[in-house]
């Protein structure tokens, strides 16, 4: 059973045509469980299972050749391999390995010869070339996905509909993952493969395979959100909290894979400007929901969060993976 809203997303692609109502849902999605299926967003079918076909190859190599592109020998631009377990969500490792991808940056990238983290180029496999364009290919069509979506939010917000673009997402961070996630040992009842969490930008949007395992934490328990063909899982992040005065509410998910075979993910994160300064949404504080004093799930107070989203990204990321915050201290 499928429990989130299909939104059809062309309207904002482009100028022509009416993004009204994809606007009003957007709305009423993020006012409710912070999550929504997105079609209609002109990503081509063909390229996404070409990127899928990639991915199960580098994941089905042998740990020591994965680790020829290992997170470690990325440096600060923190991209590559991790191993199962690698990953710590609240403290606790997850039941999954990972790619880490972004924006492709040279050597001669001024934020590359400042050590600004995060930025850097990319870690591709030799063993598989093809992967090295399917997942900048991908790259490049999210952004335009996550723009897209995010016109639909300023529209919903009653502001101009490149606002964001205009301010927030001049130069997004973005940053793509491609998990893989073992079949879950059926003895044990406390591991993960992701525990709760929410996430710290703007937007995630997410390609899931066929195994299934999201659940989305609602006011009436966890519910699932199953594979849905041609689409996209969109959430909304803690920044999109904070900017709306806990309008929009970021929400707690979590995966366990319990398929009995292996589980592809590839989460897309569209985020504010790395020197975005993370301020409340102009004109939003009056539409604030009457529970907007309820705590979140994590007891975290987001109102708090002051400076720019690359400082509070890297402050996160570091918890995440204690040895990126190692290589700060070392850098």
């Amino acid at each position: 059973m499928r429990d989130f809203p299909i939104i059809d997303v062309a309207p904002l692609l482009t100028d022509g045509g009416d993004p009204s109502a994809a606007a009003a849902a957007i709305d009423a999605a993020c006012r409710d469980a912070g999550f929504f299926y997105v079609v209609g967003h002109g990503v081509e079918e063909e390229r996404q299972q070409e990127l899928e076909a990639a991915a199960r190859r580098f994941f089905a190599l042998a740990d020591d050749r994965k680790r020829a592109i290992a997170m470690e020998r990325g440096g600060l631009a923190w991209r590559g391999w991790f191993a199962v377990g690698d990953e710590l969500t609240s403290g606790i490792p997850d039941n999954k390995e990972g790619l880490y991808f972004g924006q492709e940056l040279g050597v001669d990238d001024p934020r590359v010869q400042a050590g600004v983290p995060l930025h850097g180029p990319n870690l591709f496999p030799q063993e598989v070339p093809e992967l090295r364009d399917a997942v900048l290919d991908h790259i490049a069509s999210m952004t335009a996905v996550g723009h897209a979506v995010m016109r639909g939010v300023a529209l919903a917000l009653g502001l101009d509909r490149d606002w964001f673009e205009s301010t927030i997402t001049r130069d997004p961070v973005v940053l793509f993952r491609i998990f893989h996630y073992p079949p879950h040992p059926p003895e044990d009842d406390e591991r993960w493969g992701v525990g709760e969490h929410s996430d710290y930008g703007l937007l995630t949007l997410l390609r899931q395979d066929d195994a299934g395992g999201l659940q989305v934490r609602g006011t009436d328990g966890w519910r699932e959100a199953p594979p849905v063909p041609g689409s996209f899982v969109c959430n909304i992040g803690d920044m999109l909290e904070r900017m709306t005065g806990g309008l929009y509410r970021s929400t707690p998910h979590r995966v366990r894979n319990t398929s009995g075979r292996s589980r592809l993910s590839f989460p897309f994160f569209f985020d504010p400007s790395w020197d975005a300064v993370i301020e409340p949404v102009p004109h939003v504080a009056s539409r604030a929901r009457a529970d907007v004093t309820t705590p979140r799930w994590d007891g975290a107070d987001l109102s708090t969060i002051e400076g720019t989203y690359g400082d509070y990204l890297v402050s996160k990321v570091s918890k995440v993976f204690p040895q990126l915050r190692q290589a700060l201290l070392d850098d």
